[in-house]
């Protein structure tokens, strides 16, 4: 078995572990500090849109020898607009314009056919309207909304509405994040931008519902028991599934990584950017927030129930008296009244020892 695949099993064992819930204000620190970084460059750089949702010309060219700088200047003067240039792999130039209208459009292909010393006719000018990239962009902001209220409504169905609160919180914390950083770096936003937030907050998810999902089956009759309160066992649970969550993570990020790195950056392909830094920082993000966000925040929610309250205080008592004797904290009894030998129920990891009471055919009656 590699070391990874024997990290794996001790951790679902519960043999080793790391305290996420115990550290979860650092993490929770950290989350702030990037979020209000991400809403800094929001604010003060702002989105670089594409024409799809602010409108304009991307005017396609054929193999030409001007470089993509020259080309630029080219299409500004043309224009009098910002342009943003792109090299092609034919040895063509992709030059978008916004904020061109239909009548314009033509002076400046015969412009730019002049300047880059191109045929008129071999330029293809697409067009788009200020009116249906206001559109586009109306829609893709429905869509984000009832993919939210869709998420919300399953998981509290499913499983509790702690639980989905906790999920909806990871998941605008991974947009907010990805938004951000496309503010920052400049990247263009377009249609493909809104596909990859879409395509992340659905790992995101799926990362989250395992954990929920291992969280809801280790806490059945928890507070039947003493032996944990329910921070332990989700901590056990983020343990137990942290090297799947791992795999699953670096397989998804490694051809995306090539996308971003080698196609767009390498090869120079920079259409590919718009759709494959969303998928890049998404799912680093989104498998930060399942691991260190989400399921530490349905901790916390839980902690406040006066049920899980008087648990807890009841598991750290025991904990203390054991301490106090030189025993062990594991060993204590089903309920706080109850004396520490009675046999506890099974809350945790299902390959947890049972107890040595339990299976031996005791009879019920008293003892003789």
């Amino acid at each position: 078995m590699s070391k990874l695949g024997n990290l794996g099993a001790r951790l679902h064992r519960g043999e080793v572990g790391y305290d996420f819930v115990g550290n979860r204000k650092i993490w929770y620190g950290i989350s702030i500090l990037i979020t209000i970084t991400a809403i800094l460059g929001l604010t003060v750089r702002g989105l670089n849109m594409g024409i799809e949702f602010q409108g304009g010309a991307v005017f396609t060219t054929p193999k030409t020898s001007v470089s993509v700088s020259q080309a630029e200047r080219y299409a500004e003067e043309a224009s009098g607009h910002d342009a943003i240039v792109q090299k092609l792999g034919s040895g063509g130039l992709r030059v978008q314009i916004a904020g061109v209208d239909t009548g314009k459009s033509d002076q400046i292909k015969a412009e730019l056919s002049q300047n880059l010393k191109v045929d008129s006719e071999k330029i293809n000018a697409d067009l788009v309207g200020p009116s249906w990239g206001e559109q586009i962009a109306n829609k893709a902001w429905q869509g984000l909304v009832i993919f939210m209220i869709l998420v919300v409504i399953y998981l509290a169905i499913a499983f509790e509405w702690r639980m989905a609160v906790a999920a909806l919180v990871a998941l605008i914390h991974d947009i907010t994040i990805t938004v951000g950083i496309y503010a920052l770096v400049g990247f263009e936003v377009t249609p493909g931008t809104v596909i990859g937030l879409l395509t992340i907050l659905g790992y995101s998810l799926y990362d989250t519902v395992v954990v929920f999902d291992s969280l809801k089956e280790q806490t059945k009759d928890l507070t039947k028991q003493t032996r944990w309160t329910y921070s332990d066992v989700a901590n056990r649970s983020i343990n137990s599934t942290l090297v799947r969550s791992i795999n699953t993570t670096v397989v998804a990020l490694l051809p995306v990584a090539g996308l971003l790195f080698i196609g767009g950056g390498v090869l120079g392909a920079g259409t590919l950017n718009d759709i494959s830094l969303s998928l890049f920082v998404g799912l680093a993000a989104g498998a930060y927030s399942s691991i260190f966000i989400a399921t530490p925040l349905v901790a916390d929610l839980k902690e406040r129930e006066p049920q899980m309250k008087a648990l807890r205080k009841c598991v750290l008592a025991k904990r203390a008296q054991a301490a106090a004797k030189g025993e062990d904290a594991e060993v204590v009894g089903q309920s706080c009244d109850e004396p520490d030998d009675a046999a506890p129920a099974v809350v945790g990891p299902r390959n947890q020892p049972a107890s040595r009471n339990r299976g031996r055919g005791r009879p019920s009656g008293k003892r003789r």
